[in-house]
C-alpha cells in the first residue's frame, strides 16, 4: 500500500526509452508496467507515437515514454518520428537507452548514442537480448566509449523479464524526489480512441507484415457510447496507399479484415468496463505519408 500520495515526496521521474527499431522497447515497457501498454509486432518502427507507461511502487512513480525506433532516414515519415524521440528526451528526467546486442551497432547506433550524450540527461543503458549467442557486446562497448557515453549498464532480456526488477530499481535510484504524477492505479494515460486504434493497427500489421509493413494507418471516424447497452460503438477505417493494397487487407471474402477485428475485440474486452463493438472498413488514401497535416495528427 502506498503512503499518502498528496503529502509525501517520493521518487518521481519521466523516463524516455530510446533505441533503434526492434530493440525491444515496447516489449520492455509492457514488462515494466505489468500490462500491455504499447503494441508489439515483428515490423520495425511499429511504435509511431510517444506512449506513456506508468509504474508506481512504494518508493515512487516512473512514467516511461516509449518512442519510435531511431532510423537514419530523411524521409518525411521518419523525420516526424525523429521529432517524437527528440521531444521525449527533452521532457524526460532520465533516458533509458536500449541496445539490441544481437545486432552489430553500426552508424545508427552511433548517431543515437550521440543524441543521448548530447541531451545531457542522466542515462541508464539496457543491453537487451543477452540470451542470444553470439552477441556484439564488445563492439557496442567500444562504440559507447567512442561517443563518450558513460552510464550504468544493465543486461536484460525484455522478452522473459530477466533483470527487469534490477533495471527498475536502478532507475528509481537515479530519479529525483517528487510527488506522484498519476493516481497509483494508472498504468497508462491513453484515451480509448488511441488504445483502440493502436490495437487494431497491431492486428493489421500481424496479418499483413510481409505485404504492408508501413503502408497503413488507422482512422477512427466515430465513437458513440450506448449507455442502455453499456457498449461503445466504434466506426473507422484501415487506410492504405494504393488500390492493390486494399485487397490484401480485406482478404478473400473479407477474411483478413474480419480476423483483424475479431482479434482486436478479444484483446480490448478486458481493457474497458463496457463492451466495445468495431465496424472497420478499408479505404485508399494515396501518398498519405507525404501529408504534413495527417502525419502531424498520427505521429505525436
Amino acid at each position: 500500500m502506498l503512503h499518502n500520495e498528496a503529502n509525501l515526496l517520493m521518487k518521481s521521474a519521466f523516463v524516455a526509452i530510446a533505441g533503434r527499431p526492434s530493440a525491444g522497447k515496447s516489449t520492455l515497457l509492457n514488462k515494466l508496467c505489468g500490462h500491455k501498454v504499447s503494441i508489439v509486432s515483428p515490423v520495425p518502427q511499429t511504435t509511431r507515437n510517444k506512449i506513456r507507461g506508468i509504474v508506481t511502487k512504494e518508493k515512487g512513480q516512473l512514467v516511461f515514454l516509449d518512442t519510435p525506433g531511431y532510423y537514419a532516414s530523411e524521409k518525411k515519415f521518419n523525420t516526424y518520428m525523429h521529432d517524437v524521440l527528440s521531444a521525449a528526451i527533452g521532457e524526460a528526467d532520465l533516458v533509458l537507452y536500449m541496445i539490441d546486442l544481437s545486432r552489430p551497432p553500426g552508424e545508427e547506433e552511433g548517431l543515437l548514442a550521440g543524441l543521448v550524450k548530447k541531451s545531457g540527461k542522466p542515462a541508464v543503458v539496457a543491453f537487451n537480448k543477452t540470451d542470444i549467442s553470439p552477441n556484439h557486446r564488445e563492439a557496442v562497448l567500444a562504440l559507447l566509449k567512442s561517443r563518450e557515453l558513460s552510464a550504468p549498464i544493465v543486461p536484460i532480456c525484455a522478452l522473459d523479464g530477466k533483470n527487469i526488477e534490477s533495471l527498475s530499481d536502478l532507475l528509481f535510484e537515479k530519479a529525483p524526489d517528487g510527488e506522484l504524477m498519476y493516481p497509483a492505479e494508472f498504468y497508462t494515460d491513453q484515451d480509448p480512441e488511441f488504445r483502440i486504434s493502436e490495437i487494431v493497427r497491431e492486428k493489421a500489421f500481424l496479418h499483413t507484415r510481409q505485404e504492408l509493413p508501413h503502408a497503413l494507418y488507422v482512422e477512427i471516424e466515430d465513437m458513440e457510447m450506448h449507455e442502455d447497452q453499456n457498449t461503445l460503438w466504434v466506426r473507422g477505417f484501415l487506410c492504405v496507399e494504393r488500390e492493390s493494397q486494399k485487397g490484401i487487407l480485406i482478404g478473400h471474402r473479407g477474411q483478413v479484415i474480419k480476423a483483424i477485428v475479431q482479434e482486436a475485440l478479444a484483446e480490448l474486452a478486458p481493457l474497458f468496463p463496457y463492451r466495445v463493438e468495431l465496424d472497420f472498413r478499408v479505404k485508399v488514401r494515396p501518398k498519405w505519408k507525404g501529408n504534413d497535416h495527417l502525419l502531424g495528427r498520427l505521429i505525436r
